[in-house]
């Protein structure tokens, strides 16, 4: 087989490395260009193109998808398949119609649940305790089109979108290599999803801002569900906090949500809108990460403060 791969970040970066190690010939890989990234703006590749040049795949990171130029090299691979897997962009049907036999996306969801960009994030937020992977067959829609296969996923209690995505990546990778053989022989066809779709949306900054007047459940899910990125953050006086890891806590004394409880020593127990959450991981403004009683050592955080 002969592949076309899309792709972008991390999520994408196992799969492209199961398909050269079965035996799949990777043609080129298209993924976003490089951006600039810290405090010294320093341009950074995205992780696929690094795994891409790791592998001798060649790479082209076009500005536009929808350019002569590029539909014109697409067309010149001759590809069986165009494989998408997080690349960020909508794709145009000239794209789409670019492969031999199809175009197939890896979505971290059980679709019709979670069309869209964050499923991942959204399902953690959510509450779920199931998500999965499903290899669709693309259309000119957002995560509209046929299912080839799927395959179902648990999430655990402490599961980040990282940890979680980790897994689905890898399940991601394994269940493509199968769709492709299937759509190959004849196996295998898209066939339409069924039941009530819902919508991830894309993830914004803003989106990891704890409310401290939510429940504390809901801020607990929150702090997992925006690891990596955005990350969950929320501010005493001044300082802005990143929160990395929290637990919910004991039911505490009445309080105005976001005020600092009376604790053990080196935790940080503040009240929610309802019930209370333990901060056990946070980031300063050193940038450096710390588990609470860490933190609290060179910042002690007195009973009554009240983040906001």
């Amino acid at each position: 087989m002969r592949v076309v791969y899309m792709g972008t970040p991390g999520f994408a970066v196992r799969p492209l490395a199961m398909l050269v190690t079965g035996g799949v010939d990777v043609a080129l890989a298209v993924t976003a260009p490089d951006k600039r990234q810290g405090r010294g703006k320093k341009l950074a590749a995205p992780p696929v193109k690094e795994e891409a040049l790791r592998l001798g795949i060649p790479v082209q990171q076009p500005e536009s998808v929808r350019t002569p130029e590029f539909l014109g090299a697409l067309g010149e691979m001759e590809a069986d398949f165009l494989v998408v897997a997080a690349y960020g962009r909508i794709l145009p049907r000239a794209v789409l119609e670019a492969p031999r036999i199809m175009a197939v996306n890896i979505h971290p969801s059980l679709l019709p649940r979670y069309r869209g960009p964050a499923p991942l994030n959204w399902a953690i937020m959510n509450g779920d305790r199931e998500t999965g992977v499903t290899i669709m067959a693309m259309d000119s829609g957002v995560d509209t089109g046929g299912i080839v296969l799927q395959e179902k996923a648990e999430i655990y209690p402490k599961d980040t979108a990282e940890s979680l995505g980790g897994r689905l990546s890898e399940a991601g990778g394994r269940l493509l290599l199968e769709a492709m053989e299937g759509l190959l022989r004849g196996k295998l066809s898209p066939r339409p999803q069924e039941g009530e779709p819902s919508f991830a949306p894309l993830l914004r900054k803003d989106d990891g801002r704890i409310r401290w007047e939510r429940p504390a459940l809901d801020i607990e899910r929150q702090v997992r569900a925006m690891h990596p990125w955005p990350g969950a953050f929320t501010f005493w006086g001044d300082r802005r906090i990143k929160v990395l890891a929290a637990e919910t806590g004991p039911e505490g004394p009445s309080a105005p949500p976001g005020t600092v409880l009376p604790s053990p020593p080196q935790t940080l127990l503040l009240a929610a809108g309802s019930g209370t959450l333990y901060l056990t991981r946070l980031q300063g403004s050193s940038g450096k990460a710390m588990n609470a009683a860490e933190y609290l050592r060179g910042n002690p955080v007195p009973a009554g403060l009240v983040f906001h």
